[in-house]
């Protein structure tokens, strides 16, 4: 053998190891994931397990699903359909392109078809390596709606928030919202500004959804607890708040040093958490609003 193939034969055999040991890793940091299903009525129901909340959609036409988490739980949220009911979802619904909501796209879109906003199959597009099945076969531009289980499922786009392909999903019978990532329960938000988000667009998505749900809506957020238009109304508080404070901090001239020394106002202080600490917060405030 050539010292060439020789060393190409060790490039490869260490990317083999690099890309086996990965592989480890993503199965190991999930073993222990439980999927855990929530009903929330005779058709509805909401999974938890690792990433986004899933919402289910389960009934005589068969089965929908609402995000799916990340790719080495597939099988898992698969097992968890099953106990529901048998059979593959027929249709798989994106709320937007990040990968702890749409890591099963490859596994579910198999079977399924994928609906999404235009903008999350360009974005998932664009990553290289994305497979085929992976990707969205209906989009839209504002909204579509999903004629199934006996309710009528409106998928809307109400701009540039979260990302700038975030739908939000209504139940119109059943009284469920999922609202994907424009909803962390008492959590500061992650806003994708790299993604298309705005934290004006973010808040005020908020606000288009408090006016068309009610008092008895089963609020599904993209992460955390089942939730109620008053968790939800409560977020919008936040946000305003949380958006009035750095205003006022940019208009006295304060550098991003200063604001982060004198903090968020003391009520909000515990919503910081290990993805989007208060300081994060204070970031995202600051570079979307400051611009």
């Amino acid at each position: 053998m050539t010292l060439k193939r020789l060393s190409l034969l060790t490039l490869s055999l260490i990317q083999l190891s690099f890309y086996s040991t990965a592989a480890l890793a993503d199965d190991d940091r999930f073993k222990d994931v439980q999927i855990t299903s929530q009903k929330l009525t005779d058709s509805t129901y909401m999974f938890t397990g690792s990433g986004g909340n899933i919402g289910v959609s389960a009934g005589s036409d068969g089965i929908l699903i609402i995000d799916d988490q990340f790719a080495p739980l597939a099988d898992k949220i698969s097992a968890s359909l099953n106990k529901i009911q048998p059979g593959n979802p027929k249709y798989v619904i994106n709320t937007h392109y990040h990968g702890d909501h749409t890591g099963g796209n490859a596994h579910f879109g198999e079977q399924g078809i994928i609906f999404a906003h235009h903008n999350v199959l360009k974005r998932l597009s664009a990553k290289e390596g994305t497979p085929k099945a992976a990707l969205p076969v209906v989009t839209y531009s504002e909204d579509v709606s999903i004629h199934f289980n006996n309710d009528t499922l409106t998928l809307k786009h109400l701009g540039p928030g979260h990302t700038d392909g975030d739908s939000v999903v209504f139940w119109k019978k059943d009284n469920v919202v999922h609202m994907g990532d424009l909803f962390f329960k008492d959590r500061f938000p992650y806003v994708d500004l790299k993604g298309g988000g705005s934290v004006l667009g973010y808040r005020n998505n908020v606000a288009k959804v408090l006016m068309i749900i009610d008092n008895q809506t089963q609020v599904i957020p993209g992460h955390g607890e089942l939730a109620s238009k008053d968790d939800l109304m409560k977020f919008k508080h936040m946000l305003d708040d949380s958006i009035n404070w750095m205003n006022k901090q940019l208009t006295n001239g304060r550098t991003l040093e200063q604001i982060h020394a004198t903090g968020l106002p003391e009520q909000w202080k515990s919503w910081s958490w290990n993805f989007i600490t208060e300081k994060k917060w204070i970031d995202t405030l600051y570079q979307d609003l400051k611009a």
